[in-house]
Protein backbone atom coordinates (compact mmCIF):
# COMPACT_ATOMS: atom_id res chain seq x y z
CA UNK A 1 0.00 0.00 0.00
CA UNK A 2 1.33 3.24 -1.23
CA UNK A 3 2.10 6.34 1.00
CA UNK A 4 -1.37 8.54 -0.14
CA UNK A 5 -3.30 5.57 0.18
CA UNK A 6 -2.28 5.08 3.44
CA UNK A 7 -2.68 8.61 4.85
CA UNK A 8 -6.10 8.53 3.13
CA UNK A 9 -7.45 5.74 4.93
CA UNK A 10 -6.19 6.78 8.13
CA UNK A 11 -8.31 10.20 7.34
CA UNK A 12 -11.52 8.76 6.68
CA UNK A 13 -11.05 6.28 10.20
CA UNK A 14 -10.97 9.37 12.36
CA UNK A 15 -13.35 11.93 11.29
CA UNK A 16 -14.38 12.39 15.29
CA UNK A 17 -10.41 13.88 15.60
CA UNK A 18 -10.90 16.01 12.73
CA UNK A 19 -14.38 17.66 13.91
CA UNK A 20 -12.91 18.16 17.51
CA UNK A 21 -10.14 20.06 16.20
CA UNK A 22 -12.55 22.45 14.20
CA UNK A 23 -12.76 26.29 15.96
CA UNK A 24 -16.15 26.51 17.46
CA UNK A 25 -18.35 29.09 15.37
CA UNK A 26 -18.54 32.37 17.10
CA UNK A 27 -21.76 33.30 18.64
CA UNK A 28 -24.37 35.86 17.23
CA UNK A 29 -23.88 39.02 19.31
CA UNK A 30 -25.70 42.23 19.49
CA UNK A 31 -25.60 45.02 21.78
CA UNK A 32 -28.46 47.42 22.74
CA UNK A 33 -27.93 50.35 24.44
CA UNK A 34 -31.22 51.18 26.90
CA UNK A 35 -32.62 54.63 28.35
CA UNK A 36 -32.83 53.42 32.22
CA UNK A 37 -33.14 57.33 33.40
CA UNK A 38 -32.40 60.87 33.50
CA UNK A 39 -30.12 62.40 37.09
CA UNK A 40 -29.47 65.47 37.77
CA UNK A 41 -26.62 65.98 40.62
CA UNK A 42 -26.86 69.68 42.10
CA UNK A 43 -23.76 68.83 44.06
CA UNK A 44 -21.24 67.69 41.67
CA UNK A 45 -18.67 67.98 44.23
CA UNK A 46 -19.56 64.65 45.67
CA UNK A 47 -17.62 62.73 42.95
CA UNK A 48 -14.60 63.87 43.70
CA UNK A 49 -12.99 63.56 47.54
CA UNK A 50 -10.21 66.34 46.46
CA UNK A 51 -12.63 69.19 45.77
CA UNK A 52 -12.55 69.17 42.22
CA UNK A 53 -16.21 69.94 41.36
CA UNK A 54 -16.42 73.19 44.36
CA UNK A 55 -20.23 74.74 42.91
CA UNK A 56 -20.42 72.74 39.66
CA UNK A 57 -23.70 70.40 38.61
CA UNK A 58 -24.03 68.28 36.05
CA UNK A 59 -26.62 66.18 33.94
CA UNK A 60 -26.27 62.53 34.01
CA UNK A 61 -27.85 59.41 32.12
CA UNK A 62 -28.47 56.40 33.43
CA UNK A 63 -28.33 53.56 30.69
CA UNK A 64 -28.38 49.78 30.74
CA UNK A 65 -27.19 47.45 28.30
CA UNK A 66 -29.62 43.96 26.52
CA UNK A 67 -26.69 41.57 25.46
CA UNK A 68 -27.90 38.82 22.64
CA UNK A 69 -25.90 35.47 22.73
CA UNK A 70 -27.12 33.62 20.56
CA UNK A 71 -30.30 32.49 21.61
CA UNK A 72 -29.60 33.84 25.47
CA UNK A 73 -30.31 37.06 26.38
CA UNK A 74 -27.89 39.39 29.19
CA UNK A 75 -29.49 42.50 30.61
CA UNK A 76 -26.89 44.69 32.15
CA UNK A 77 -27.80 46.75 35.02
CA UNK A 78 -31.58 47.81 35.39
CA UNK A 79 -31.57 51.85 35.69
CA UNK A 80 -33.98 53.73 38.27
CA UNK A 81 -37.08 51.77 39.34
CA UNK A 82 -40.36 52.64 38.18
CA UNK A 83 -41.16 54.77 40.51
CA UNK A 84 -39.55 57.33 39.02
CA UNK A 85 -41.73 57.00 36.13
CA UNK A 86 -42.86 60.42 34.57
CA UNK A 87 -41.54 62.19 36.87
CA UNK A 88 -40.44 65.40 36.22
CA UNK A 89 -36.62 66.46 35.27
CA UNK A 90 -35.62 69.73 36.59
CA UNK A 91 -32.29 71.45 36.83
CA UNK A 92 -32.18 73.09 40.02
CA UNK A 93 -31.33 73.50 43.67
CA UNK A 94 -31.41 69.60 44.49
CA UNK A 95 -30.96 66.63 42.86
CA UNK A 96 -33.70 64.94 40.67
CA UNK A 97 -34.06 62.05 38.98
CA UNK A 98 -36.83 61.35 36.34
CA UNK A 99 -37.46 58.08 33.99
CA UNK A 100 -39.10 58.10 30.40
CA UNK A 101 -39.49 54.45 29.88
CA UNK A 102 -39.38 51.20 31.61
CA UNK A 103 -36.90 48.46 30.36
CA UNK A 104 -39.73 46.01 29.97
CA UNK A 105 -41.79 48.28 27.37
CA UNK A 106 -38.22 49.35 25.79
CA UNK A 107 -37.48 45.40 25.10
CA UNK A 108 -41.17 45.23 24.09
CA UNK A 109 -40.41 47.27 20.96
CA UNK A 110 -37.29 44.67 20.04
CA UNK A 111 -39.65 41.40 20.74
CA UNK A 112 -37.99 40.32 23.43
CA UNK A 113 -39.86 39.40 26.73
CA UNK A 114 -38.60 39.47 30.13
CA UNK A 115 -38.79 35.41 30.45
CA UNK A 116 -36.37 35.65 27.68
CA UNK A 117 -34.03 37.16 29.74
CA UNK A 118 -31.89 34.20 31.26
CA UNK A 119 -29.25 36.42 32.96
CA UNK A 120 -28.76 39.79 34.89
CA UNK A 121 -25.79 41.46 35.57
CA UNK A 122 -25.17 44.45 38.06
CA UNK A 123 -22.21 46.76 38.06
CA UNK A 124 -22.87 47.27 41.39
CA UNK A 125 -25.81 47.48 44.13
CA UNK A 126 -26.43 51.49 43.86
CA UNK A 127 -30.22 52.59 43.63
CA UNK A 128 -29.54 53.70 39.92
CA UNK A 129 -28.72 50.42 38.87
CA UNK A 130 -30.77 47.92 40.27
CA UNK A 131 -34.32 49.57 40.35
CA UNK A 132 -36.11 47.48 37.98
CA UNK A 133 -34.10 43.95 38.39
CA UNK A 134 -37.02 42.70 40.15
CA UNK A 135 -39.22 42.92 36.93
CA UNK A 136 -36.90 39.58 35.22
CA UNK A 137 -37.14 37.38 38.96
CA UNK A 138 -36.59 34.05 36.63
CA UNK A 139 -33.23 35.52 35.68
CA UNK A 140 -29.77 34.77 37.25
CA UNK A 141 -28.44 37.31 38.65
CA UNK A 142 -24.69 38.18 38.19
CA UNK A 143 -23.55 40.32 41.04
CA UNK A 144 -20.18 40.93 43.07
CA UNK A 145 -19.75 39.06 45.71
CA UNK A 146 -18.52 41.76 47.72
CA UNK A 147 -21.81 43.73 46.96
CA UNK A 148 -24.41 40.29 47.18
CA UNK A 149 -22.89 40.43 50.95
CA UNK A 150 -24.46 43.70 52.20
CA UNK A 151 -28.18 42.81 51.74
CA UNK A 152 -30.02 42.54 54.65
CA UNK A 153 -27.86 44.70 56.52
CA UNK A 154 -28.87 47.46 58.30
CA UNK A 155 -28.40 50.60 55.99
CA UNK A 156 -29.12 48.46 52.82
CA UNK A 157 -33.03 48.24 53.38
CA UNK A 158 -33.69 49.54 50.03
CA UNK A 159 -31.02 47.92 48.09
CA UNK A 160 -32.40 44.22 50.03
CA UNK A 161 -36.03 45.04 48.79
CA UNK A 162 -34.87 45.87 44.95
CA UNK A 163 -33.00 42.50 44.71
CA UNK A 164 -35.24 40.28 47.11
CA UNK A 165 -36.43 37.53 44.34
CA UNK A 166 -32.66 36.62 44.90
CA UNK A 167 -32.49 36.44 48.33
CA UNK A 168 -34.42 33.65 48.85
CA UNK A 169 -33.57 29.97 49.68
CA UNK A 170 -33.11 28.64 46.07
CA UNK A 171 -32.88 31.66 43.88
CA UNK A 172 -30.45 31.30 41.18
CA UNK A 173 -27.51 33.80 42.25
CA UNK A 174 -23.99 33.77 40.95
CA UNK A 175 -21.72 35.53 43.56
CA UNK A 176 -19.08 36.86 41.53
CA UNK A 177 -15.69 37.11 42.63
CA UNK A 178 -12.71 38.45 40.15
CA UNK A 179 -13.60 38.31 36.75
CA UNK A 180 -16.45 35.87 35.76
CA UNK A 181 -16.64 34.54 31.75
CA UNK A 182 -20.42 35.05 31.43
CA UNK A 183 -20.90 32.27 28.44
CA UNK A 184 -17.71 30.63 29.07
CA UNK A 185 -16.26 31.64 25.19
CA UNK A 186 -14.37 34.90 26.67
CA UNK A 187 -17.10 36.96 24.07
CA UNK A 188 -18.31 38.77 27.31
CA UNK A 189 -16.80 39.04 30.73
CA UNK A 190 -17.38 40.59 34.04
CA UNK A 191 -14.56 42.35 35.09
CA UNK A 192 -13.46 43.13 38.30
CA UNK A 193 -13.04 46.63 39.39
CA UNK A 194 -13.46 47.74 42.91
CA UNK A 195 -13.60 50.54 45.33
CA UNK A 196 -16.87 52.09 43.94
CA UNK A 197 -18.25 49.32 45.75
CA UNK A 198 -16.77 46.28 47.52
CA UNK A 199 -17.87 44.33 44.57
CA UNK A 200 -17.84 46.88 41.86
CA UNK A 201 -17.78 45.26 38.53
CA UNK A 202 -17.53 46.43 34.43
CA UNK A 203 -18.31 44.62 31.42
CA UNK A 204 -16.44 43.94 28.48
CA UNK A 205 -18.53 42.77 24.96
CA UNK A 206 -16.18 40.99 22.15
CA UNK A 207 -18.74 42.33 19.52
CA UNK A 208 -18.03 40.14 15.88
CA UNK A 209 -17.94 43.74 13.64
CA UNK A 210 -17.44 46.63 16.31
CA UNK A 211 -14.63 44.58 18.19
CA UNK A 212 -14.36 45.37 21.87
CA UNK A 213 -17.04 47.67 24.05
CA UNK A 214 -15.84 48.44 27.78
CA UNK A 215 -19.00 49.32 29.90
CA UNK A 216 -18.05 51.43 33.01
CA UNK A 217 -20.36 50.46 35.23
CA UNK A 218 -19.36 53.35 38.14
CA UNK A 219 -15.84 52.94 37.64
CA UNK A 220 -15.86 56.47 36.58
CA UNK A 221 -19.07 58.46 36.41
CA UNK A 222 -17.63 61.23 34.01
CA UNK A 223 -14.66 62.14 31.41
CA UNK A 224 -12.80 64.17 33.92
CA UNK A 225 -12.76 61.48 36.38
CA UNK A 226 -11.17 59.29 33.91
CA UNK A 227 -8.60 62.04 32.68
CA UNK A 228 -7.46 63.02 36.41
CA UNK A 229 -8.03 59.59 38.71
CA UNK A 230 -11.12 61.41 40.69
CA UNK A 231 -12.68 59.15 43.21
CA UNK A 232 -16.17 59.94 44.37
CA UNK A 233 -16.06 60.78 48.52
CA UNK A 234 -18.86 57.97 48.71
CA UNK A 235 -16.59 54.93 47.25
CA UNK A 236 -15.81 52.21 49.45
CA UNK A 237 -12.06 52.25 49.24
CA UNK A 238 -10.08 54.82 47.66
CA UNK A 239 -6.94 53.24 46.72
CA UNK A 240 -9.00 50.13 45.23
CA UNK A 241 -10.64 52.68 43.22
CA UNK A 242 -7.97 54.09 41.70
CA UNK A 243 -6.21 50.22 40.64
CA UNK A 244 -9.32 49.93 38.90
CA UNK A 245 -9.63 53.35 36.95
CA UNK A 246 -5.52 52.57 35.86
CA UNK A 247 -7.03 48.78 35.03
CA UNK A 248 -10.43 50.19 32.83
CA UNK A 249 -8.56 52.44 30.99
CA UNK A 250 -5.24 50.25 30.14
CA UNK A 251 -7.73 47.63 29.00
CA UNK A 252 -9.22 50.58 26.73
CA UNK A 253 -5.72 51.48 25.26
CA UNK A 254 -4.72 47.69 24.93
CA UNK A 255 -7.44 46.26 23.20
CA UNK A 256 -8.66 49.29 21.28
CA UNK A 257 -11.91 48.80 22.53
CA UNK A 258 -14.75 51.60 22.63
CA UNK A 259 -14.93 52.63 26.11
CA UNK A 260 -18.64 53.86 27.40
CA UNK A 261 -19.60 55.52 30.64
CA UNK A 262 -22.41 54.56 31.60
CA UNK A 263 -23.29 58.20 33.01
CA UNK A 264 -21.89 60.05 30.40
CA UNK A 265 -24.05 61.06 27.58
CA UNK A 266 -21.97 61.44 24.87
CA UNK A 267 -19.95 58.66 25.98
CA UNK A 268 -23.50 56.36 25.19
CA UNK A 269 -24.15 58.21 22.13
CA UNK A 270 -20.85 55.88 20.62
CA UNK A 271 -23.43 53.08 20.24
CA UNK A 272 -26.85 53.07 17.99
CA UNK A 273 -29.60 55.03 19.63
CA UNK A 274 -32.16 52.18 20.58
CA UNK A 275 -33.89 50.18 18.59
CA UNK A 276 -30.62 49.52 16.66
CA UNK A 277 -27.65 47.48 17.74
CA UNK A 278 -24.17 47.39 17.66
CA UNK A 279 -22.94 44.03 16.42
Amino acid sequence: MNLRLRIAIALLASPLSLSAAAPAPKPDLRLWRLDCGTLWTYNLDEMSDTRAYVGKSKKFVGSCYLIRHGGDYLLWDTGLSKEYLGKPYAEGAEDSNSLAATVVDQLAKIGVKPSQVSRIGISHYHFDHIGQAADFPQAKLLIGEGDFAVFGKPGHEERTKLLSPWLRKGAKVEKVKGDFDVFGDGSVVMLDLPGHTPGHHGLLVQLPKRGPVLLSGDVVHLRENMETMGVPSFNTNRADSLASMDRFKKLAENLHATLIIQHEEKDVGKLPAFPEAAE
